[in-house]
């Protein structure tokens, strides 16, 4: 069992001067926190949804960082390696539309070409994603008793993320690319969600790993989170959770980031395999960012909370690191 604190109620992010509520701190099973961020200029707030197809995988992020919104449609043809990719920089996050609690409410940003729409309900999600080349419609239902992680990263009282980590969702629908239709059928599918809310340091680099298969999934993270007190890891057997709150050891060649990657800790010895990497950099001045994301399979095992350990061979999902000047 996790030394963090679980909440089992609903509680605000913020005090009414916009400082971390040390109530908020914790983590939950269920999305519990509403986002009452203040202020101006050091706020993020972001959806990123990751879709595994037995064809593509998909990447969409929607974000607004207060002084500009980045929002991106990324695309993965699994057999031929061939990526479709559209990012754009819209000044001051106009047209951008975020609800302050997960699961709630419609995300919805749009510019340069690209429209994101993200409508959530008790029951689950649909996603509209267009960009050049690119037309995405799913469904991403939510199973009862399906549970996910939430948990708030305290930086200090100016400084804090509240992240929510939906990992091993059903999904369907359909995806185009220029004049092919591609299913997204819901056997061998699934949808990861990253949601967050926050106000973020100036620098920050971190590690990130999520898999899914039948009945398992994985969700693990690093560096962001260390020295916190709070963890972003945890095991999902059958849809429940089981809070890992250990910090990890990442292992992996920054020359060659398709060997294999190492993330131990006593609950946790975890190998992946990387198929193929999606890189990416942004420098626009002051601001910049570099990412390594690499899709793969995970091999080796967790422990549950009852102390069996469950195999995570045969997951499939991406590993990656990721640095940001913001």
């Amino acid at each position: 069992m996790t030394h963090e604190r679980e909440i089992t109620e609903p509680v605000d992010l913020c005090l009414p001067d916009g400082r971390l509520d040390p109530a908020a701190i914790g983590w939950t099973r269920r999305p519990l926190h509403r986002a009452n961020l203040r202020g101006w200029g050091r706020a993020k707030r972001w959806e990123y949804w990751g879709i595994v197809t037995p064809t593509h995988i998909v990447g969409l992020v929607a974000s607004s960082l207060d002084y500009a919104g980045l929002h991106g449609v990324y695309v993965l043809d699994r057999a031929t390696g061939r990526e479709t990719a559209k990012d754009v920089v819209v000044p001051f996050a106009r047209h951008a539309v975020f609800p302050d609690r997960s699961g709630t409410g419609t995300a919805s940003v749009r510019g340069g070409g690209v429209r994101i729409d993200i409508a959530q309900s008790p029951g689950g999600t649909s996603i509209s994603a267009v960009a050049p080349e690119v037309e995405l419609e799913v469904e991403v239902p939510l199973p009862e008793g399906h549970e996910s992680l939430g948990v708030v990263v305290p930086w200090g009282p100016h400084r804090f993320q509240y992240t929510v980590k939906d990992v091993g969702r059903p999904v369907r629908g359909r995806l185009r690319l220029g004049a092919e239709e591609f299913a997204v059928p819901e056997e061998g599918s699934f949808a990861v969600l990253d949601h967050g809310r926050g106000k973020w340091p100036y620098a920050v680099t971190w590690n990130w790993a999520a898999g899914s298969g039948p009945g398992r999934a994985i969700q693990l993270g690093g560096k962001w989170t260390d020295r916190t007190g709070s963890t972003e890891n945890a095991l999902f057997v059958e849809g429940r959770l089981h809070k890992i709150g250990d910090e990890l050891e990442w292992h992996y060649d920054r020359t060659d980031w398709l060997r294999p990657w190492r993330i131990r800790g006593p609950r946790v010895e975890a190998g992946f395999q990387p198929f193929h990497e999606h890189a990416s950099r942004t420098e626009l001045g002051v601001v910049g960012s570099e990412t390594h994301q690499c899709f793969g399979h995970f091999t080796g095992r967790a422990r549950a909370d009852d102390g069996s350990w469950i195999p995570l061979d045969g997951l499939t999902g991406w590993a990656e690191k990721a640095r940001n000047r913001w």
